[in-house]
């Protein structure tokens, strides 16, 4: 914990420099790494709890805290540069992956039990009645859709409501890999319209197919599909993993900064 602690820290302090964001104030307590380390931390050892996050560092690295409700302040003042710090993640390791292999596919977050969907604040509408296929089970959420490379690290994603079907998000997606990339997903992003279009930029859409198409992929294809899609679950097993029995969120907007939060601990859990 100690050494990805620090590792993460040096990582963000380092390249929030290089991004040259506005001065640092000094009547404040926490720099702007300091506040993303903290929040990073929460989720990857704390269920998202960043109260106890803030009283691990204080207490073990002498952080001088500000109250609940300022450092959430900071947090969220802070939620454009953390999306920066994703897209700058994005690029690096899309550079390095030598296979020019990527993966797509979605799970859902529900923020309630099917039970007290009516007494829901956080989110309200029909949108968000969602149906989780692989566990043949609703939910009401939203619904993460993700591009990760050859070796599970999480490169693009997307949120949705939960009843988004995944070829519509993947049509909404701004799927921005590498020339002659082989992007892989399950039967649902079958669309040769989409496939068409992702050929002209120099992506090649290999979707699973459906055992009553007449035209269908050969054995080898199949397994080739299946084989880079459980890349693609390990990632969402390591992210649902850390997750609380509820996310705590009041806002819309606190909901899906938490989520990017998860995206970022996995990503640099599987660095450092």
């Amino acid at each position: 914990m100690e050494d990805f602690t620090i590792a993460i820290y040096c990582f963000f302090d380092d390249l929030i420099q290089k991004m040259a964001v506005t001065p640092i104030d000094k009547r404040r307590k926490l720099t702007d790494a300091q506040v993303i380390t903290i929040a990073v931390l929460s989720a990857k050892y704390f269920y998202g709890n960043q109260a106890s996050a803030c009283r691990y560092l204080e207490a073990h690295y002498g952080f001088t805290m500000p109250d609940k409700s300022n450092f959430n302040r900071r947090l969220h003042q802070l939620t454009d540069l953390i999306a920066d710090v994703f897209f700058q993640l994005g690029l690096i390791f899309k550079h390095l992956n030598v296979s020019s292999s990527y993966i797509i596919d979605s799970f859902p977050v529900p923020i309630c039990k099917n039970i007290r969907i009516k007494r829901s604040k956080l989110l309200q509408g029909k949108e968000y009645h969602g149906f989780n296929a692989s566990k043949k089970e609703y939910f009401y959420g939203v619904k993460v859709h993700m591009i990760v490379s050859s070796d599970g690290t999480p490169i693009e994603f997307l949120v949705t409501p939960g009843k988004v079907h995944d070829n519509v998000a993947l049509q909404a997606m701004a799927v921005d890999l590498p020339p002659s990339s082989d992007l892989y997903g399950d039967s649902a992003y079958l669309n040769q319209e989409q496939k068409e279009w992702l050929a002209s930029e120099g992506i090649w859409l290999k979707a699973a197919t459906k055992k009553n198409l007449l035209v269908r992929n050969t054995w080898i294809e199949e397994l080739e599909n299946k084989y880079y899609r459980k890349r693609v679950e390990n990632t969402f097993a390591d992210i649902t993993a850390k997750f609380p029995k509820k996310i705590h969120a009041v806002t819309s907007e606190g909901l899906l900064l938490k989520i990017l939060l998860y995206v970022i601990m996995v990503i640099l859990d599987k660095q450092f």
